[in-house]
Formats: structure tokens, sequence, C-alpha cells
């Protein structure tokens, strides 16, 4: 993965506008009709295809057995932003970094603090993959801000799904299917969002505390009105966000105590950055990277490996040595382990063609995610394989 360099936004909010105006959108470019065409052609000769975007977070998942792609590079540009109505439409070959700049010069964010994993990810494949950072767990996952979708759909139709206000139902729960489906259901070509306010005041800070004390500590607090929005222990010492007004951002600092972080913590945290990730994909031979999601006050799991812990406790990141037998047993027990704490592992490092990074599915669910896979692309063209090997 890439480090994430300084780009000059592709976005520039007209000075002519006022405060109250929408914001009219950058020059992009349009590129459904030819996209349309493409799964037409793949649909009239049962053909898949590989939906690409910036393949910025290609690791994540199975790799897609085709010889054709479909990039969404070409489809980008910010249809329409809002800032008083807190709304913004996208195409999906939007870079994220272009959209993140236009709100911020509004002040405004994706609260869900996407993880870009390379300069040219994009809008579509934000959505696709689903991935969340460290505000997730207080402001909410990517499905919660997505309100619309355009889809094109197996026959090579574009249609719509949601729109652009909170109110607005129709199509709601199909265009949160799209959230984290790794595109097996359709090409986003077009998503519209809620953002959210800058905060007024934010502080990093550090609390030298063992981890059982530290989740004794983020109980308490989670149980008061207190502007946490980030809470992460690296082994060593917890790392506490603060932000929201400039009082209770001031109180809450004097409260907690601690000594002041840099903020670039949360940042190397959401990008795989910090040191405790460097041999994770560069060593993948020695060491495997889980993500395991648990109850916020599960006891860790006894495996062999390197912790750490994001989400207040909800999020645990494991580097765990493989193991000398089969692969397949290795994963297995991490899962397993996973379950019986409550929750779930996501291996993050790369997988062979036989297995999946996505813990497999009780036989009910397995059976409707099948269903709904064979109503919404019943030739398998759209990134077969991706999420498991059989659908």
């Amino acid at each position: 993965m890439t480090h994430l360099q300084d780009q000059q936004p592709a976005y520039t909010a007209p000075g002519e506008a006022g405060p109250d105006a929408p914001v009219a959108p950058a020059t992009g470019s349009d590129d459904s009709e030819a996209l349309c065409e493409q799964v037409t052609r793949a649909h009239a000769e049962r053909a898949t295809l590989r939906i690409v975007g910036g393949d910025t977070k290609a690791f994540y998942g199975r790799r897609v057995d085709t010889t054709q792609s479909l990039s969404t590079t070409g489809h980008h540009g910010i249809v329409h932003y809002d800032p008083v109505e807190l709304v913004a439409t996208a195409r999906a070959g939007t870079r994220l970094r272009d959209l993140e700049r236009a709100l911020a010069d509004n002040g405004q964010r994706l609260a869900f603090e996407p993880p870009y994993f390379g300069d040219d990810a994009t809008v579509g494949g934000m959505v696709a993959a689903g991935l969340s950072g460290p505000r997730r767990p207080w402001v909410g996952a990517v499905r919660d801000f997505v309100l619309g979708v355009r889809v094109i759909t197996s026959e090579g139709k574009l249609l719509r799904f949601g729109g652009e206000v909170m109110k607005n139902v129709a199509g709601y729960d199909l265009s949160r299917l799209m959230v984290g489906a790794q595109g097996t259901l359709g090409v986003l070509t077009e998503v519209s969002f809620k953002v959210l306010p800058l905060p007024q005041a934010s502080a990093c800070l550090r609390l030298e505390l063992p981890l059982p004390d530290a989740l004794d500590r983020l109980a308490a607090w989670g149980r008061e009105p207190l502007p946490i929005t980030g809470a992460a222990h690296d082994g060593e010492a917890l790392h506490i966000r603060l932000e929201g007004g400039e009082g209770s951002v001031s109180a809450t600092r004097q409260r907690l105590g601690g000594e002041l972080d840099e903020p670039l913590f949360w940042s190397q945290l959401r990008e795989l950055r910090l040191p405790f990730f460097d041999g994770a994909f560069a060593n993948a031979a020695d060491r495997t990277l889980w993500r395991l999601s648990l109850p916020a006050l599960a006891r860790t799991p006894a495996l062999d490996g390197d912790w750490l812990i994001d989400w207040g406790g909800a999020q645990r990141w494991l580097q765990s040595p493989t193991g000398s037998g089969a692969e397949g047993h290795h994963d297995i027990a991490i899962r397993e382990a996973a379950i019986a704490a409550g929750g779930h592992a996501t291996r993050i490092t790369p997988v062979d063609d036989e297995n999946s990074p996505f813990t497999p599915l009780p036989p009910v669910l397995a059976k409707y995610h099948r269903q709904l896979k064979q109503r919404l692309d019943p030739q398998g063209i759209f990134n077969p394989g991706r999420l498991y090997a059989d659908w």
C-alpha cells in the first residue's frame, strides 16, 4: 500500500456562491453509457467482469478469476453538492481525496473516516469495500451515510435506488446492500452521501495504561456524553481523540488527563500505516494480519501474536505468526476463537485461491445471500468469487 501524499485538489468551490447556495459541481466525465454497453456485451456473451476503480483495495477479498476488467475511473466528478442540506453526490470513479477536499473547503467531511490505501482510491471502491475508520463506533458506518445509488444491472440497465434525503426510503435498503458487497451485485456509478460539519475543536491524548485498565475506563466513559471519537490501545498506551465544541473538548481533556498526542496517529491507524502493521504485507509468509470484530468488553482471545485495539475494544487487530501446520487449520482456529468471543474474524493478508478472507456464513444466511446474488446477477457477471468461491 502506498503512503498518502498531498495532491492539489481537482475541485474548487466558486467564489461567487453564497453560504446558502449549492456548490457547483467540478468538471467531470459521464461514462455511464459506455459502462452500460460493456455490461450488455458481457451479458450477451455470458462473460464475467472484474470491476476496477483505483484498485487500492485489491488485497481485500478473493482474487477475481476473469480476464475482462470494467474500469470506473473514466466516470468521475461531483454531480451535486449542497452544503446547507449536508448532501453530496459523486460518480463512482471520483477520487476519494477530491471529494473530501471539496467537503473540507466548505467545513464538512465524510464522518465515517474511510481508509484510502492509496492516492487513487475512488468513491465506488470506498462503498464497495464498506470499510470505516476509527470514528465508526461514535458516528456510524459507511452504510449509515449512503442515501442513494445509481447501479448498472446485469442486463446493462442503469437504475437509481434511494435519493438525496434521509426521509426518501424508496430503494433505500438496496442502496445499503451495495455497501460492502465488493461489486458482486452490480456496477456502482453514482453515490449520494449524508455529510457532517467539521468539529469546532479537537484534541488527541495519550494515557499510559495497561489494556485491562484502559478497557475498564472506556466502559465507564461510554456511559457518559463525552466527545470521544477515537479510542485505541497500541499495547503500551491508550490513545483518545476528542472532537466537538471547544468547551466540551477542553473540559474532557482536563478530566481525562494524559499527555497531548499527535493527530497523525489516527490517520496512520486508518491507513494501517502504524509501526504495528509494518510486517503485515511485506512478510505475509511469516505474519498474518487479522481484523476481529468483537463486543467491546469481550476478553481478548487467547491467540498467539501481537494485538492492537481499536474502536474502544470492538475492533481488534491481530498479527499472528503463520502456523507451522496447514494454513487452513491456523485460520480455522482464529475464526473459532473470534466466534467464541461473540464476534467474527476477517483475514486482511491476501489469501490463496481456495480460501476466503471472510468468516463462512451460517447456512441460513448463506442461502439468502445466494438468492440475492441470483436475483441481481443471475449469470454471475460481476466480480465472481470475490467474496466466496461459489458466488
